[in-house]
């Protein structure tokens, strides 16, 4: 019988990467590593094209207006709030932060209130990154010539799966926001990319960043499972990397995942 193999890729995106100075733009939020990581994931694609099934890509899809970007908020005596600033429920209550549309300060609380309360991350103002439409929007040159080829190669398309553009959650994770708003159904649950990961009889995950996005994706895969056999599931541990300071986030989530099952590879000892 053959075996369905299923690459997910998180976030490839040129904003993610340390690219080299010749490159055609400056990434908004380069992750250390990124570039290398996803050169040897382009690699991978290559070498295995001919038994990768499937491949989906997640792309983070982000308007310049967003809560979790400096252009929402304001600090409590007007100046700019510098980007990498965390915010809670009760900063905002003390003055220290405020939108910079007075007329969003109710629901911008509500959201700080039921994001803590999930318990999983707290509002971080990140750069503008990923606007859509921008070079920083575009996949990385190298992984996208590989999967072009696996494209021609197997006559398939690759799944594209934008997130991230409602700009009243954090949309972390490919599954599901980190807190789903009722009016948008695309920050709930997406029950076709859960299905699509519960017919693979191996699923590889690799991107960017494994402290953030790669992490929270998984976590929500491995939770919402209905086949509840996560040793299907391969991270690519060298074809990912943490944001810089959360490297501990990083370590945290491999040892987490490693314990509920999930094996862990470098793609180039691994073989299909």
């Amino acid at each position: 019988m053959t075996r369905h193999t299923h690459l997910l890729i998180i976030d490839p995106q040129n904003d993610f990467c340390d690219l080299p100075p010749d490159a055609c733009g400056t990434p908004a939020l380069p992750v250390t590593g990124a570039h290398a990581d996803m050169q040897r994931l382009a690699a991978f694609i290559r070498e295995y094209a001919a038994r990768l099934t499937d491949i989906t890509v997640t792309l983070d899809s982000h308007h310049r207006l967003d809560i979790a970007h400096p252009t929402f908020w304001l600090q409590g005596d007007g100046n700019a709030v510098a980007p990498f600033t965390t915010i809670t429920a009760a900063d905002v209550n003390a003055g220290l932060y405020r939108p910079r549309d007075p007329a969003h300060l109710g629901r911008s609380l509500a959201y700080l209130d039921a994001l803590e309360a999930r318990g999983r991350y707290t509002l971080m103002v990140w750069p503008v990154h990923c606007e859509i439409g921008t070079w920083g929007h575009n996949v990385h040159a190298d992984v996208h010539a590989a999967y072009n080829a696996w494209e021609d190669q197997l006559g398939r398309s690759v799944t594209k799966l934008s997130k991230g553009s409602n700009p009243w959650t954090e949309h972390y994770s490919a599954v599901m926001a980190e807190v789903p708003d009722a009016q948008d159904e695309a920050t709930g649950l997406n029950h076709t990319l859960m299905a699509a990961m519960d017919q693979a009889d191996t699923l590889l995950i690799a991107g960017e960043a494994s402290s953030h996005c790669v992490r929270a994706t998984t976590e929500h895969i491995v939770d919402h499972l209905a086949r509840h056999k996560p040793q299907r599931i391969v991270l690519l541990t060298d074809c990912m990397s943490p944001v810089g300071g959360f490297q501990l986030q990083h370590e945290m989530f491999l040892q987490d995942m490693q314990r509920r099952g999930l094996e862990l590879a470098s793609s180039q000892d691994l073989w299909l």
